[in-house]
């Protein structure tokens, strides 16, 4: 299992960004939001679903992160440099916690869920799920939850009962101004 921190201190590709974590607690969400501009990178990340190249990472692409307090997942959402939605990435985790620098991570369990802006949904992953439970890194009670929290997941999206492509379109505006940071065209 591998632990992911939201201000990604590893990721080599990008060589200028803005970070930033902010807490949220009201009726709409729980938990906390981050906010990752990419200003500079050696190189553009790109991503192929059912044939179609998309960019996921460039210059003025900001990422945001949910961590819902006491669920099992976070939710990415990648903007493009005009700040229109490029993909929503959801990592299902076994838990969150948060660093003495108070940077949110998670232990993912290696199943994630792609949603595109066409409506176009993906369960990716099952296979390294799989592996990881044969190889013994998770048990198997951690694969069940891993796979509970995915179908939960999806009948919500398929119900279109998953908040989190709104909120993270209104989130966006809200905490971009909140921080004077540019938020693009979008």
């Amino acid at each position: 299992m591998k632990r992911k921190f939201s201000d990604r201190a590893n990721w080599r590709r990008i060589l200028k960004k803005s970070y930033a974590c902010i807490p949220m607690d009201d009726a709409q969400f729980r938990g906390f939001v981050t906010l990752y501009r990419i200003h500079e990178l050696r190189d553009p990340l790109w991503k192929e679903y059912n044939g179609r190249r998309m960019c996921l990472a460039d210059r003025g692409y900001l990422w945001m992160q949910h961590f819902p307090r006491g669920e099992h997942f976070v939710v990415t959402t990648m903007f493009n440099d005009r700040g229109q939605v490029v993909q929503w990435y959801i990592d299902i985790c076994k838990t969150q916690g948060m660093t003495d620098q108070q940077v949110p991570w998670f232990d993912d369990l290696f199943l994630d869920i792609v949603v595109l802006p066409t409506g176009e949904k993906l369960l990716l992953d099952e296979d390294e799920l799989e592996e990881a439970l044969d190889e013994g890194q998770i048990t198997p009670r951690d694969s069940a939850m891993a796979q509970k929290t995915a179908a939960r997941l999806m009948d919500l999206i398929n119900q279109h009962k998953f908040p989190y492509f709104d909120l993270s379109r209104h989130h966006r505006r809200v905490l971009l101004d909140k921080l004077g940071w540019e938020r693009g065209n979008g």
